[in-house]
This record gives structure tokens, sequence and C-alpha cells, in this order.
């Protein structure tokens, strides 16, 4: 009696499948896999900039973010004209990102998504300078960035 409960449980057996046996059901859902590649791919990144416990006591530091490469990085931070800046911008995933500096000459530079930050001096020519980094068709992960004063 008890091989034949043991046999009828099973889903080959033709007869409804639990939830525990079902090989669907044990695979994750493709949103909650993608919400924890990005979880990582943000920790990533964020480490590598240094941005994941920022102290508003810093005296040099501006603003730093994070985005998905999909909605890509936009930010127009407020600077003091004349003063020089640190930007560095790190991307983890696949693919690259086109990084853009809206300065008195725009700066343009491919970023790969490596997790590797770039780093990128600038001097404000404005009061508000434009950052933008877009994806190239094909790229994904995450985009981190952190703005700091440069030191005197």
């Amino acid at each position: 009696m008890s091989v034949a409960l043991a046999v009828g449980c099973r889903s080959e057996s033709g007869g409804p499948s639990t939830p525990e046996s079902s090989p669907a059901q044990q695979r994750q859902h493709p949103s909650e896999t993608s919400d924890r590649t990005e979880e990582r791919l943000g920790k990533q990144v964020q480490e590598a900039l240094g941005t994941e416990e920022v102290s508003d006591s810093d005296q040099l530091f501006v603003e730093a973010g994070l985005e998905r490469v999909s909605d890509g990085l936009h930010s127009e931070p407020e600077l003091m004209r004349g003063r020089s800046y640190k930007l560095a911008v790190a991307c983890a995933g696949k693919g690259k990102i086109t990084l853009s500096i809206a300065l008195k000459n725009t700066v343009r530079r491919t970023v790969n998504c490596d997790g590797v930050p770039l780093r990128q001096f600038l001097t404000a020519s404005a009061a508000r300078v434009r950052i933008d980094a877009e994806g190239i068709p094909g790229a994904t992960g995450m985009v981190a960035w952190r703005l700091d004063k440069a030191d005197k």
C-alpha cells in the first residue's frame, strides 16, 4: 500500500503534479531573476564608486545616483563656475553605454559595462552641467555615477 501511494504522487504517473514537483513552478519568475540581477549589479557599481555609504558631512561630495542602463543616466547638477570636479561612472552588465558631459565643449566617452569606473575630471563652464548616459543597443545592467569637488 505504501508503495502504491508513493508512485501515485509522482508526476510521471500522469496524475496532477504538486507545486513542489513541477519544474515550471521551481523556476524563478523572470522579473524576480532580473530584480536580483539588477540588485547585484547595482551593488557592484556602488561599491566600485564608494557610494553605498556616502556621508552628507563629506564636503567634497556633490551627488551620486544609480539607474538601469535602459533608463539611462540624466543629471544636471548645479556647480560652481570655474571649479574643478571629479566624475566617476561605472556600468555593470552587458554591452556599453555612451557618456556625454555638456561642458563648453561636449565630452563623449564610451564606457564598457564591466564594472570598472571611468573617471573624468571636468571644470564647470556654467552653473549647470548636463551629464547623460545612454545604453548602446543591446546593453543591459546598472549604471552609477558620483560627482565630487576636486581637491584644491
